[in-house]
């Protein structure tokens, strides 16, 4: 067959191309895609997300509007960032919009996904949801949890009187974490930190871990064809095993304990005990048509574990920060409740229900500071329109609550901590009123809201009813730092970037000025002296003998030597630890 009779066939592929070239040309040009801005080649927009994305992509908004259309790498997303596109997300499409995407990190430690707030929606979900909503979260479970809160807040305020009595100060940050731990573990548990496998400080790593791994796409997942080769030697494969072996490992020996302790009567059950109740019913039961599995009760331990801790404890000092800020709305909160709970101090759930201030004071945290500022992302299952606009299925879609609760169109003086706002408001938090969404709305709304509220509100009660706050060293409201910080819960918690010792109480704040007055300051001079010569001459020494000098390495020697003689007056040398070990 000659040259000219080939060509008419090897033409065709090229006409067959460019012809779908020409229809997916007229395809676009049809579609109404949200607007958004430029997107780079590979990469889309992932560059332009920042450091706090949900501030970044609310600027952005600003310029394309409340819907918008980005690229993560491959994958299509958009983003709402107005009341009136959240109602059409969460409620007017909320069936075409309620999927999750499938992720390396998520699907791993859920189990595949057979938990409640990752699984695909289906009947699988619908089992889990109602699980949670009906067995594990209802509103006389979380009544009977009550004791818990009681007791651990009752500790929580015995630890700052001890500090403030003992001349320690106080980090109100890490005692308002270790309470929503204390809680959340008893809870789940039946035990606290002490009496468990983890101690305090390890189990709250293995929660960070799990967390930054929950919560990341993987490179493939951005980049496919190639990113797999990103994981693979950058080692995040790995991590996300190694992470999911210990997590495993540590609900497994929770759950072994528990069975190892049936048939012994519980004066509570724990979560893990309704869990296995259940299962055991439905193991004796023919007409389940899903059996809960082990797997299924530590997919949701994961659940309760990733959402449970930061979202309340985040709440908590946001608020006190902001009334901190603002002495006037401290001061009328503590008058409401010390009003309200008298002289007797006995502090229940119950008295809580008169408080109507502090529950404006809450309302307002969760408007200027959602724990979670953009709702947990969700991936269209169908074709559907967002303000006229064309969603199409398998888009990724989160709904920017942060950005909601600063929109002048619904609230006035919207960057100003004002509860006041809420008298005759009847806007909640609840899911109906799509100005206010920090536990999202629709058929994925969280399922334990009350269980978070039910702590903050029980914290907030008693610091403010206990201790009279200011803040340390005459700072002013106006010098308290309140910008954010990438939090533990993934890329959707979001603290004070100084999360150390916020503010301080009245009864340890007269020892603060004791430890660090300018008197005590002058007192230590003679030591700053000496260690400044000690390393005068040793960098003389290496001078000499014309040995490199480590300026990096003797300069944190310098300010560890001077730390340790001031704080326990003494030396590195004459110490348990030498400096290397002490360092690390």
């Amino acid at each position: 067959m000659t040259m000219t009779m080939w060509l008419p066939l090897l033409l065709i592929p090229l006409l067959l191309i460019l012809k779908n070239m020409k229809k997916s040309q007229k395809q676009k040009q049809q579609q109404q895609l949200p607007p958004g801005p430029p997107k780079l080649p590979i990469l889309g927009n992932l560059l332009q997300l920042g450091e706090l994305p949900h501030q970044s992509l609310w600027k952005l908004s600003k310029k394309y509007g409340p819907v918008m259309h980005l690229k993560l790498g491959r994958i299509p997303y958009v983003v709402v960032s107005s009341a009136e596109t959240a109602r059409e997300v969460l409620k007017v499409h909320d069936l075409e919009c309620c999927g999750k995407a499938r992720l390396t990190g998520v699907g791993k430690l859920s189990y595949n996904y057979l938990d409640v707030a990752f699984a695909p929606y289906g009947d699988h979900w619908r089992q889990m949801r109602k699980l949670c909503v009906m067995e594990l979260f209802s509103h006389k479970r979380v009544q009977s949890f009550q004791f818990i809160r009681e007791e651990e807040v009752a500790l929580l305020v015995n630890s700052i009187s001890r500090a403030s009595s003992s001349a320690s100060p106080v980090d109100l940050s890490q005692k308002i974490f270790a309470l929503s731990g204390s809680i959340l573990f008893r809870v789940a548990f039946g035990k606290r930190f002490q009496g468990s496998h983890f101690d305090n400080h390890k189990f709250h790593e293995l929660l960070a871990a799990a967390m930054a791994v929950g919560g990341s796409f993987t490179s493939e997942e951005c980049f496919p064809y190639v990113g797999w080769i990103i994981d693979r030697f950058s080692g995040y494969q790995a991590k996300i095993e190694s992470v999911f072996q210990e997590v495993d490992s540590f609900l497994g020996q929770v759950i072994e304990d528990h069975l190892k302790a049936e048939g012994t009567k519980q004066e509570h059950e724990d979560i893990v005990d309704v869990m296995l109740r259940i299962k055991r019913e439905q193991a004796q039961s023919a007409h389940e048509e899903e059996q809960l599995t082990t797997d299924h009760i530590k997919a949701v331990l994961v659940d309760l574990l990733l959402a449970g801790v930061d979202t309340s404890a985040v709440t908590v000092i946001w608020a006190m920060s902001e009334l901190a800020r603002n002495p006037r709305v401290m001061s009328k909160a503590q008058d409401e409740v010390r009003k309200c709970i008298g002289k007797n101090g006995s502090i229940t759930e119950d008295n809580i229900e008169q408080l109507q201030y502090l529950k404006m004071i809450i309302k307002e945290t969760f408007r200027l500071h959602p724990p979670g500022p953009m709702l947990l992302p969700r991936q269209t299952i169908s074709h559907c329109k967002i303000n006229g606009y064309d969603v199409y299925p398998e888009t990724l879609l989160q709904v920017n609550v942060w950005a909601i609760g600063r929109d002048s169109r619904y609230w006035s003086k919207a960057e100003e901590f004002f509860p006041e706002r809420f008298i005759d408001n009847s806007v909640d938090f609840k899911g109906q009123n799509f100005e206010l969404l920090p536990f999202g709305g629709g058929r994925r709304i969280c399922p334990g809201i009350q269980m978070g509220i039910s702590t903050v509100e029980l914290a907030l009660t008693n610091l403010l009813y206990h201790f009279n706050w200011k803040l340390p060293n005459g700072m002013e409201g106006g010098d308290l730092n309140m910008e954010e910080a990438i939090g533990s819960f993934h890329t959707t918690i979001w603290m004070l970037r100084l999360s150390r010792l916020v503010i301080i109480g009245d009864r340890c704040r007269s020892r603060v000025i004791e430890l660090f007055s300018m008197k005590r300051v002058q007192s230590f001079q003679f030591i700053r002296e000496e260690e400044v010569a000690s390393l005068v001459n040793s960098i003389s020494q290496a001078s000499s003998s014309a040995s490199p000098a480590d300026l990096s390495q003797k300069i944190f020697a310098l300010s560890g030597s001077i730390q340790f003689r001031v704080a326990f007056g003494r030396r590195f040398q004459g110490v348990i630890f030498d400096n290397h070990k002490f360092h690390e």
